[in-house]
């Protein structure tokens, strides 16, 4: 059936491309509609505002880690970037010949605080050289050779996030798109924030538009088992709850007064939006932000090392000011990417779509140093690096010792810890 009111979608896909669209909403209300499967979450303990918050940070694109965690005492790395390896002089020492991109300043300075941990050679079997594909794996911890129709959060909050109080999302991403790695089999109240939101003209204009949809008239029943309105129904009561929380959300934004600088950039601005957010004492259990980018084909020194800048300086920001509140103690932050770069550069001065790359892990109870074992470099040119640590044991490792949820349930498999936390 067509829907005869073109302003409101039908589907969950559709909802959530239009959600994608710039104005913060998704799932509030207790009337679902027939897209939205009813179930009960098991054993799960009650989201409380004091609870454990990852802040998941995605790098867009397929960071370089070779060029971000760097193997400069392994001499194979000089011979397979003859023009992009770094000079010692450009780096910053960590230990095990491992050093940081200097860009990471700021990341070197909280490692030495004992507030950053490196997880080495992260990747997986199989791995897929698709931006859309291995992204998709990453966000629905899925095998290469398998589809899965939840993202690896969407399936915590099925069995972690039932009893999140009434008008607080148990996730927010900041950003134009859903995160994939949000959906979920069950309904939950997540909320999508636009990028650069605090209160001003956009937040305005959110929350003028949100406005106008609600003041249209309603699409009348045309009998009991009119699925369309209980859609249009279902939907016209997440916009009021969009609203109030759009509403409260700009409030909270427009108020803040941080306590630490952040820098001028868009990724700041969202790492500072969350810090807001936490520090307003909501019950959200996860936050969601991007830095884009990191596809460096062609030319990538200066490019990379600017994008190492932003993500070092925002997230060594973000974790002063969170210590400022004394809020420190309570918040995780994750950084992943869909991959990293081929070992060998390429004749454009870049780097070509590889396999396994490091993360980040910061906060105050992280681990701190390298973690897993760095990659070996004995490889033929434009051969990809062997992963030596499953990105699903690094989730297994948050969803068991800082969420505190049984990792197994969520991820299908049992993956044994690191010791990151």
């Amino acid at each position: 059936m067509n829907n005869p009111h073109p302003f409101l979608p039908s589907t969950r896909r559709e909802f959530l491309r239009y959600t994608s669209r710039g104005i913060g909403l998704l799932a509030f209300s207790r009337f679902a509609p027939s897209f939205i499967v009813e179930s009960v979450a098991a054993e799960a303990p009650v989201a409380e505002k004091d609870r454990t918050i990852l802040v998941l940070v995605q790098l867009a694109g397929g960071n370089d880690g070779l060029n971000t965690v760097v193997p400069y005492a392994d001499p194979n790395y000089r011979r397979l970037r003859p023009t992009l390896g770094l000079p010692e002089s450009d780096l910053l020492t960590v230990g095990h010949g491992i050093a940081l991109h200097k860009a990471c300043a700021p990341l070197h300075a909280l490692l030495q605080d004992g507030k950053l941990g490196i997880v080495q050679n992260v990747g997986y079997p199989n791995p897929n050289r698709s931006h859309f594909r291995s992204t998709e794996i990453w966000e629905t911890a899925a095998n290469s050779d398998q589809t899965l129709a939840t993202g690896w959060l969407g399936r915590y909050f099925d069995n972690a996030c039932a009893g999140t109080p009434a008008g607080t999302p148990c996730a927010v991403s900041i950003g134009n798109e859903v995160p994939q790695a949000f959906l979920s089999e069950q309904n939950h109240a997540t909320f999508n924030l636009a990028a650069g939101a605090r209160g001003g003209r956009g937040g305005r204009e959110n929350l003028a538009l949100l406005e106008n949809m609600l003041q249209r008239p309603a699409v009348a029943a045309s009998g009991p088992d009119d699925h369309e309105h209980d859609n249009t129904s279902y939907l016209r009561h997440t916009m009021m709850d969009a609203l109030v929380t759009e509403k409260r959300f700009q409030q909270i934004l427009a108020d803040y007064r941080p306590g630490a600088e952040y820098p001028g950039n868009a990724f700041a601005g969202s790492l500072r939006n969350v810090a807001a957010l936490i520090a307003a004492g909501n019950a959200t259990r996860v936050y969601y932000v991007s830095l884009g980018g990191f596809d460096t084909h062609a030319n990538q020194a200066g490019a990379h090392a600017n994008l190492l800048k932003q993500l070092s300086e925002g997230l060594a920001a973000f974790q002063r000011d969170l210590e400022s509140k004394k809020l420190d103690g309570q918040v995780l932050t994750m950084t992943f990417s869909e991959f990293g770069r081929r070992p060998s550069e390429n004749e454009s001065k870049g780097t070509d779509h590889g396999t396994a790359a490091p993360l980040f892990v910061l906060g105050s109870h992280v681990k701190s140093g390298l973690h897993g074992t760095a990659p070996s470099l004995a490889v033929e040119h434009n051969q990809d690096l062997t992963f030596s640590t499953d990105f699903r044991a690094v989730y297994a490792t948050v969803l068991d010792r800082w969420l505190a949820c049984d990792s197994q349930k969520i991820l299908g498999t049992k993956f044994a810890p690191l010791t990151f936390v």
